[in-house]
């Protein structure tokens, strides 16, 4: 299970860094590309989370 804490926060700059090198470079159709597919990944990773923490029955005090 991944959980927004296993999200890679150095992997995540490091892409942020590219978009920002794209778009200084003046290419704006791929770095907003870029940032598409970043948000659909990380979207992804929490909507995993939320599917497999609703799988697991919670205690009363959770609910």
């Amino acid at each position: 299970m991944t959980t927004m804490s296993d999200i890679d926060a150095q992997r995540v700059a490091e892409r942020i860094d590219t978009v920002l090198d794209i778009l200084v470079a003046g290419d704006y159709h791929s770095a907003i590309h870029n940032l598409e597919i970043l948000k659909a990944e990380l979207l992804s990773q929490v909507k995993d989370d939320v599917e497999s923490s609703s799988k697991h029955p919670r205690s009363p005090w959770e609910i």
